[in-house]
């Protein structure tokens, strides 16, 4: 009989201890990051905790197929958060899943009717020339002097200074002459409203009176804004239309500000394309570079000429999306050629969250609705009940089985399935703030799946090593022997359930996701925790007398496992001896 490989997997055999101990720090470690971060239970998803669920596919204009990609998907996702966060709703998901659905997942306690409307609809951008603004109330006033200038090239270039909060917006913060912008923006909405009032040639005293009364009514408005307040900050002058003046919300360097607008003068659909790029000739960094249509083209030099002849803040344009200003860059010239640049301190962040919302406002992209599910909190807390339950008769029928058909060896098993379920609570639990994952009922049937699998591992294990015993052998040289074996079959045994669990995770969508994500993680623990801690725990044992000697409860008796007597190695004969030699 050859006796067992010795050399590295057999030094690392004689140590157990220290794969035990590895394994134990690790539990200490992701516990104590658990605790440490504040999130000390999983996630729990809409089916759990109740809320609603919208599921939006991207559907592209005709022969703008290629405009389906993972950077305006990803944008959409940033806009999308937006408008959810101006419901004032917490903890809202709003994540891309496939290459052309967006789920939305909003918790319990928010009008549904109304978040639906807010995130199905198509961002509205639009350039409106700065009449007046100045800070919220209670928040310190800055004035920086940010300068601009125009290339020989015909590409103009017009600087803002960033938000030092590493916000994606930009925006030269209000002068202190909060009277004259006043008076200069109550002349600009008189003279607005009154050549709109009225479709006729010659004003009459009737639409002077409603340009008059509808400036009055607009100045009170921005008088009365308070941008401080979080229930205003998406919602101010969200509804205005193209054509009409407004006031809206924007943020500077961690204040609120408000603002007073005209009507706008370039829509988000005249801008072509919008980057982030380094601008490595000059000491200006990043920066935002825009190029427009033809009519888009024509649009913005009108503009930007326009403005250049006024003062700060009336030279300032304000980049609208969604009723907030999320950039108010000024310029000194007009700005020709089709191409401008938006410069001013920029993180590489902030300029490719800028060139974002920029490139969405020209996306051919709408998104139509394919479902809707709404769970109340009762019935989420119905199920997750339902589910622990499941899971907990499923623990305890696969312990029933050890205890029965495995005896002593429970001993092993048990605490190995107790390790592998408190690795998946805490990297569940982790997960949740890390990368959002959502605990949701198929992710909950996926944890109670893999309790089966992982039970099936310590089962071949353990019938590898009776294997050996009826060979004839003892129990120390039968666990060595076993486990080559056996880790071959775990090993082909859970790549096939891993393999599985990724090709459901990448063609599914929704909530089947949740249980394949499970299954994977689990499959992957039920490796980590037989190699470091199952296995180690058995060579432990097997050189205690109970095991050892094959105690009838020990679940390695020789007798009644049907084993051969034992086997003996035998010396090799000598060779003969020459009589004549002696």
């Amino acid at each position: 009989m050859a006796a067992p490989k010795r050399g590295r997997s057999a030094s690392a055999q004689s140590k157990p201890g220290r794969s035990l101990a590895l394994i134990l720090i690790a539990i200490v470690a992701l516990t104590g990051g658990m605790f440490a971060s504040g999130h000390d239970t999983p996630r729990l998803g809409i089916d759990l905790a109740g809320g609603t669920s919208i599921t939006l596919r991207a559907v592209p204009e005709k022969g703008q197929e290629s405009a389906i990609n993972k950077t305006n998907m990803d944008t959409a996702v940033d806009i999308m958060n937006r408008r959810v966060n101006g419901l004032g709703v917490s903890e809202a998901e709003v994540q891309t899943q496939g290459s052309r659905n967006i789920i939305v997942n909003i918790p319990k306690g928010t009008n549904s009717e109304e978040a639906r409307q807010q995130v199905g609809t198509t961002a509205k951008l639009y350039f409106r020339p700065v009449l007046a603004t100045e800070a919220s109330a209670g928040a310190a006033t800055a004035n920086p002097s940010p300068s601009a200038s125009s290339s020989a090239s015909g590409s103009s270039s017009s600087s803002a200074k960033p938000k030092a909060t590493g916000s994606s917006s930009s925006s030269a913060t209000p002068t202190a002459t909060a009277t004259s912008q006043g008076r200069a923006a109550s002349d600009a909405l008189k003279a607005d409203a009154s050549s709109s009032a009225s479709p006729s040639a010659t004003p009459s005293a009737n639409s002077s009176s409603a340009a008059s009364a509808a400036a009055t009514k607009l100045e009170a408005q921005y008088t009365a804004l308070d941008c401080s307040k979080k229930a205003v900050q998406n919602t101010a002058g969200k509804d205005a239309t193209a054509k009409e003046a407004t006031v809206a919300c924007g943020k500077v360097s961690g204040v609120w500000y408000k603002y007073l607008l005209g009507p706008a003068a370039v829509d988000g659909t005249d801008v072509k394309k919008a980057q982030a790029v380094y601008n490595t000739t000059t000491a200006a960094g990043w920066q935002v570079t825009m190029d427009f249509t033809g009519k888009g083209s024509d649009k913005f030099a009108s503009i930007t000429g326009e403005l250049a002849k006024n003062t700060q803040p009336q030279n300032e344009f304000g980049i609208v999306l969604d009723g907030q200003v999320v950039s108010s860059p000024y310029v000194s010239s007009s700005i020709t050629g089709g191409n401008a640049e938006i410069s001013g301190s920029f993180t590489q962040e902030e300029a490719q969250s800028l060139a974002n919302m920029l490139s969405y406002g020209a996306l051919p992209l709408t998104f139509k609705e394919d479902s809707v599910t709404t769970v109340t909190a009762a019935l989420g807390g119905e199920q997750l009940h339902a589910g622990l339950i499941a899971g907990a008769i499923g623990l305890a029928l696969v312990v029933i089985y050890l205890l029965i058909f495995y005896r002593g060896l429970s001993v092993i098993a048990i605490p190995s399935l107790l390790v592998s379920a408190i690795l998946t609570y805490v990297i569940m639990a982790l997960l949740g703030p890390g990368i959002g994952f959502a605990l949701n009922l198929p992710a909950v049937c996926g944890a109670i799946v893999a309790i089966g699998i992982t039970a099936d591992s310590f089962i071949v294990f353990f019938e590898r090593i009776r294997d050996e015993i009826r060979e004839g052998r003892s129990l120390r040289p039968a666990v060595e022997r076993a486990w080559p074996r056996a880790r071959r079959t775990i090993l082909v045994s859970d790549f096939v359930s891993f393999l599985a669990a990724a090709v459901l995770f990448i063609v599914t969508v929704g909530k089947v996701q949740g249980f394949a994500f499970t299954l994977g993680l689990t499959t992957v623990l039920d490796v980590v925790v037989v190699f470091l801690f199952t296995k180690p725990l058995m060579t432990i044992l097997a050189r205690r007398k109970f095991f050892s000697n094959g105690h009838k409860y020990s679940g390695l008796d020789p007798k009644a496992l049907g084993a051969k007597p034992p086997l003996r190695r035998t010396r090799r004969p000598s060779a003969p001896v020459d009589p004549k030699e002696a």
